[in-house]
Formats: C-alpha cells, sequence, structure tokens
C-alpha cells in the first residue's frame, strides 16, 4: 500500500510539474571552420533547458500530453569575439490524432533571418515583462506560436492567449531594433508570421485549423467521409485569404506542413473532393503541380 501511495504521489508530482513541450534542439555548426565547437555545444544545451524546462503556461500537461516539436539551428557565421552568431533555424511541431497513432503537422517552417549574440555557458534567462536579448526573444517567439497553433487546433481560437503573448513578443522586439521584427521589412519575417494569423483580413486562418484538424482529422477513425468533408470544407478559407492577402506567408506555412497529407487524404475521397481540391490549390500553389497532380490523379 505505501509503495502504490508513493507511486500515485510520484505520477501526481509529475504531472503537475510536466512542462508544456516536448523539444529537441539541435545546432548545426558545421560550416564554421577553426574554431571551438564547444560554444554550440553549449547553446544546443542552453536553449534545450530554456525550452523544455521553463513553464509557459498555466495549463497542466501530463508528461504524455507534452507538444512534440523541434528547433534546428543552422549556424552560418560566427565571430567568437561578441558571440554573432547568424544562420537559420527550422521550427517543427506535430500534433496527435485523435484515436489513432497518426501524428499530423502543424508548422514546419523555417525562419532565414536568425542572428544573436551568445556567449558560452551565459544563462539564458525568461523575461516576461522586457526583453532579455534578441536569443530568448525568438525562442519565446517560436514556443508560444506553437502553443497558439496546438490550442486553436483543439479549441475555435483557444491560442487567443498565446497569440497576445506572440504579439507582446512582437511589440517589445521592434522597439529594440533588432533584425527579423520589423513590419513590412519582407513578407516572411516574424511580424508577418504573426500578422498572418492574426491580422483581421486573414485571421480565418485560425478558424481553418479548427476545422481542419478537430472536425476534420479528429472524426476519420469515426467516420473517414464526415471527417474528409471537414477537411474539403475548410480549404475554401485559404482561397479566400489568397484572395485577400495571395504573399501571407501563412499560405506557404499550411502548404509546408500539410500539402503531403493533403495528397494522402484526398487519394481516399470522391471524383468531386478530388477535383475540389486540386483546382482550389493548384490556384494557390501554382509551383506544387506535380505534387497536387497526385490529387487529381492518385495512384491505384
Amino acid at each position: 500500500m505505501r509503495s502504490l501511495i508513493a507511486s500515485l504521489l510520484i505520477a501526481f508530482s509529475l504531472a503537475s510539474t510536466a512542462q508544456e513541450l516536448n523539444c529537441r534542439v539541435e545546432v548545426n555548426a558545421s560550416q564554421i571552420e577553426g574554431t571551438n565547437k564547444s560554444v554550440f555545444e553549449a547553446l544546443q544545451n542552453a536553449v534545450n533547458e530554456y525550452v523544455n524546462t521553463n513553464k509557459w503556461t498555466a495549463t497542466q500537461f501530463s508528461p504524455n500530453e507534452r507538444i512534440e516539436c523541434s528547433m534546428f539551428f543552422t549556424i552560418s557565421e560566427y565571430n567568437p569575439s561578441d558571440g554573432k552568431m547568424v544562420g537559420d533555424l527550422q521550427i517543427q511541431a506535430i500534433r496527435p490524432v485523435y484515436n489513432s497513432s497518426y501524428t499530423t503537422t502543424l508548422i514546419n517552417f523555417r525562419d532565414t533571418k536568425i542572428d544573436f549574440n551568445y556567449i558560452e555557458n551565459d544563462p539564458l534567462v525568461y523575461n516576461e515583462s522586457q526583453m532579455e536579448n534578441q536569443l530568448t526573444q525568438i525562442l519565446n517567439f517560436y514556443v508560444y506560436l506553437i502553443l497558439a497553433v496546438d490550442f486553436d487546433s483543439f479549441s475555435l481560437h483557444g491560442g487567443d492567449p498565446y497569440f497576445d503573448k506572440v504579439a507582446t513578443i512582437v511589440h517589445q522586439a521592434q522597439s529594440s531594433g533588432e533584425s527579423g521584427w520589423k513590419a513590412f521589412e519582407n513578407t516572411k519575417n516574424r511580424s508577418a508570421v504573426l500578422a498572418s494569423f492574426t491580422d483581421q483580413s486573414v485571421r480565418r486562418i485560425r478558424e481553418l485549423y479548427y476545422t481542419y484538424h478537430m472536425q476534420g482529422l479528429d472524426q476519420m477513425s469515426v467516420s473517414p467521409d464526415k471527417g474528409r468533408s471537414s477537411i474539403d470544407r475548410s480549404l475554401d478559407i485559404l482561397t479566400e485569404i489568397y484572395r485577400i492577402s495571395p504573399m501571407s506567408v501563412g499560405l506557404s506555412m499550411f502548404k509546408d506542413a500539410k500539402l503531403d497529407e493533403l495528397v494522402n487524404i484526398y487519394s481516399k475521397s470522391t471524383a468531386e473532393e478530388r477535383r475540389h481540391a486540386f483546382g482550389l490549390l493548384s490556384e494557390i500553389y501554382p509551383t506544387e503541380h506535380d505534387r497536387l497532380q497526385k490529387i487529381k490523379e492518385p495512384e491505384k
């Protein structure tokens, strides 16, 4: 009995303290020559600890509910004198599909404008009220973006509090003058990513994520036809966004996360659903003709 009570207490403790993310962090500095690689190992360990041990929400996550994600840094430039690093960051996040062993990609995005200063063994400190430095601000941005999109996929506008956090982070960073945050700087920077989910004219993409996942994929085990119908209906939102803002980074983010999955889903759809999806997606993503052709004419 005593051992049972102890086990229950341990389980309760783990459930009440488990963090929100199970994030795999990797720093690739193979392009950097002639320098001590230990600084990149230290960076990887510091980012891993920062992302995976900070408490990001008031929501209680059990260990098996943690959001699976990854952050892959590629460092192309490094200045040892001031710790300046330049490169890119690939962000991925996945979500389980109800009543199945299948997982679906929520985010698959490459930020090509990463630059920050990091001195080996410097601690990364979370500060909600102000910007500590460029590196922690970038990490905060993507952690809360992952949380926002994940919560949106389970509940209509469920990501509201986390998109509010993302907006605060962008505002703080814009005031700092650091790169990658300025409004209208380019169509794929962090400010543009936020706008693609929250600007009034295109924010229905958040409804798309809910309908596609909760009413679509999560219904497939119960009723494949009903699930596919919801996914088919959700894609009409893409057309609406494309007509309003054809350069929205949200469109390319959805494509990079979902196009292969859509090809697989529509291979089992009716001819009418395939025609609808092919016509819609080929207009929005004309450079993906070969991949989309598999929707129009699935392999037997």
